[in-house]
């Protein structure tokens, strides 16, 4: 059953009773054929796919990924795809329309524990690759087994009680109905019943003398516990202490229980061979279509669980409205999602943002004091349109972003005694780089760079860069103390982070449309603190 071979039409997404040959109805449509959760393979046509790892740490998503991924088993796999961003419209909606339908409750419940028996079965599939003994083997595979039944068909059950409007979980819906009715899965059903209730009629008693252990058929001889517990019932008196021993519930099993059980098995030879057929016949029952299904439903249940607690905090998250035509772009209440997270777990308010380029502007030149959340701007500028990229739910209520075909970050580095460059020319090195690959449908963010020269300096070169990328007609973020670099024409959008106007020192975290005018800060504290040139100069005269 795993390789998906069998000759079940339904299983194929076909009509039924196409298998006796008669032609389908033409009343109905055809089944939608299931291939994936992540990506629409029926159109025949292969999803671009882009795995970057490369502004992970400048912008926090390797924290993000991190959190996400935890220790879940496919942990590895999710990470994956969180870095892997897609380079077509129609997946990025593909998987928002999974995610639109899981945002009812009662079907994200009913697929959660869908998630949660696969997991016990592969928990089960695993222990038994370690086990030493065929019958406890066996044991643990009929366990898996059923599991895996009552996880498929509770799962087709609650699938076929939804409202389900994306492409991908109606077609799984229709595969899963298709197979819960296959001959195949049927005789699992049955199969897997059989064997537990043949199982459960074993009785056996085992009879322990010095070192020798005794094992015989259960002839209705007296239960002595039974009686035991009935003698000692009248000097009960209320609660007492339980000194009964709780046996392992691990898999393990020493020589002395494989011997015991070993003796059962030949005690009820019909029961124990026919275990030994059904392990034999449904040695692949995990279909590959579920398993497939359960795995790339990770990638969702991953994010949501990791956004979870933030929606509960009041934050908001949305579809954004992903376009490659336009860079006419905005997103209202977003943030950094990295730094939320952190927030939210200490119980301290979240800073939320907006931000829009309309017509010909293109470049966010962001100023204002230090410490003002410019760079949590700029990250979550970053965040916003990778997580975007791989279909993701981003911050805020409302969202319109630009699917790039590459995202350039450049942060302040640390110097590097290991390359024999210098600070500043190792900032123009690798902004050299960014430039030369940049194409007009990229996205650069740019934090603090130059800051290692003189003023002139760095004003020179940034007006140098900002030149090319007003050039490559890029969409960009540029962090800087240089205020002459958000008037250099009309592509350009002066952003500054800003102050609390009766305490100057305090900082907002607010990053608004302004003019670029450092002095205005530096002022505002010179007079808070009466160290104005004419406060000075005043108090020197006296």
């Amino acid at each position: 059953m795993a390789d998906g071979t069998s000759q079940d039409p339904d299983l194929l997404g076909g009509q039924p009773g196409s298998a006796s040959g008669e032609p389908p109805s033409t009343s109905a449509p055809p089944a939608p054929h299931f291939t994936s959760l992540l990506f629409d393979e029926s159109s025949g046509k292969a999803a671009v796919r882009r795995e970057d790892r490369s502004s992970a740490s400048d912008l926090n998503l390797d924290q993000i990924v991190k959190t996400v991924t935890g220790v879940r088993e496919e942990r590895d796999f999710i990470a994956a795809l969180l870095y892997q961003q897609l380079g077509d419209i129609d997946t990025v909606h593909y998987r928002h329309e999974v995610y639109r339908d899981l945002e009812d409750q009662s079907l994200l419940e009913r697929i959660q524990q869908f998630a949660d028996l696969m997991s016990k079965v592969r928990s089960h599939l695993g222990q038994v690759e370690k086990m030493q003994y065929l019958h406890q083997r066996e044991g643990w595979f009929l366990d898996a087994a059923s599991i895996y039944c009552d996880a498929v068909r509770a799962l087709a059950d609650g699938l076929s009680s939804a409202r389900l409007d994306s492409r991908a979980l109606r077609a799984f819906s229709a595969f899963l109905t298709g197979y819960v009715a296959s001959a195949t899965f049927e005789s699992l059903v049955a199969d897997t019943r059989d064997r537990q209730d043949a199982l459960a009629q074993i009785r056996y008693c085992i009879r322990i003398r010095g070192g020798r252990v005794d094992v015989s058929r259960y002839e209705d001889q007296a239960d002595y516990s039974a009686e035991v517990l009935k003698t000692f019932e009248r000097f009960k008196q209320g609660a007492v202490k339980d000194y009964r021993l709780n046996y392992r519930t691990w898999p393990g099993m020493n020589h002395v229980g494989a011997q015991i059980l070993q003796l059962v098995a030949r005690l009820f030879p019909d029961e124990f061979s026919a275990l030994d057929d059904y392990c034999r016949q449904h040695a692949e029952f995990l279909h590959e279509t579920v398993r497939r299904f359960e795995r790339e439903l990770q990638f969702y249940l991953a994010y949501l669980d990791y956004i979870g607690p933030l929606r509960a905090a009041g934050l908001s998250f949305c579809y954004p409205d992903v376009t490659a035509a336009s860079k006419e772009i905005f997103a209202n209440d977003t943030f950094d999602l990295a730094l939320a997270k952190k927030l939210v777990s200490e119980g301290k308010p979240i800073v939320r943002n907006d931000f829009r380029m309309e017509g010909p502007e293109r470049i966010f030149v962001v100023s204002g004091p230090n410490q003002g959340g410019k760079t949590t701007f700029a990250r979550a500028f970053g965040q916003l349109h990778h997580l975007a990229s791989v279909g993701c739910p981003v911050a805020g209520t409302a969202a319109r972003l630009f699917l790039f075909d590459r995202l350039f970050v450049h942060f302040e580095r640390k110097e590097d005694l290991t390359n024999m460059r210098g600070k500043l020319e190792d900032d123009l090195v690798r902004i050299r780089k960014v430039l030369q690959a940049a194409t007009s449908n990229s996205i650069v963010v740019m934090n603090e760079i130059f800051t290692s020269t003189t003023l002139s300096d760095a004003r020179f070169l940034g007006k140098k860069v900002m030149e090319k990328v007003i050039q490559l007609d890029v969409l960009c973020v540029y962090v800087t103390f240089v205020d002459e670099l958000a008037s250099l024409g009309e592509s350009v959008v002066s952003l500054v982070s800003t102050i609390v106007p009766e305490n100057p020192a305090q900082r907002t975290y607010k990053v608004v449309r302004g003019p670029a005018d450092g002095l205005a800060y530096a002022l505002a504290i010179a007079e808070k603190h009466n160290v104005t040139y004419e406060r000075l100069r005043a108090r020197l005269s006296a």
